[in-house]
């Protein structure tokens, strides 16, 4: 079945979304996190990556699993795994032809440059 989330962070401690090796990234986290309540290896695929200090507001991500949870276990065990920076907001599962970046209707950007003088 496939499963989709709304997720939510603070990337300031984070180097982007996309997982790279020997830092900490978005996706890293949520895999894990979601690889415990699922009891098995979850691979996440997103609306789209940000980079490193970037927050998330209603980030769509997706994954496949053969693990049946109802939609509150999987925000609840998903969040109590995360750090405190991340957050799941929603979970449902969605037809199998569903894809968190091809089937967006929509994105949304927000640039805030802080000047220091």
């Amino acid at each position: 079945m496939r499963i989709a989330m709304g997720v939510e962070y603070d990337g300031a401690a984070f180097h982007g979304w996309q997982i790279q090796k020997g830092v900490d990234t978005v996706q890293a986290s949520v895999e894990r996190a979601l690889s415990s309540v699922a009891d098995h290896r979850v691979v996440v695929q997103c609306a789209g990556r940000t980079d490193a200090g970037v927050h998330g507001l209603g980030q769509v991500i997706h994954f496949d699993t053969e693990s049946v949870r109802s939609s509150r276990n999987w925000v609840l065990g998903t969040n109590v795994n995360l750090p405190p920076d991340v957050n799941v907001n929603w979970a449902r599962e969605v037809p199998a032809d569903f894809h968190a970046r091809f089937s967006a209707v929509r994105r949304s950007y927000r640039y805030v440059c802080l000047l220091y003088t």
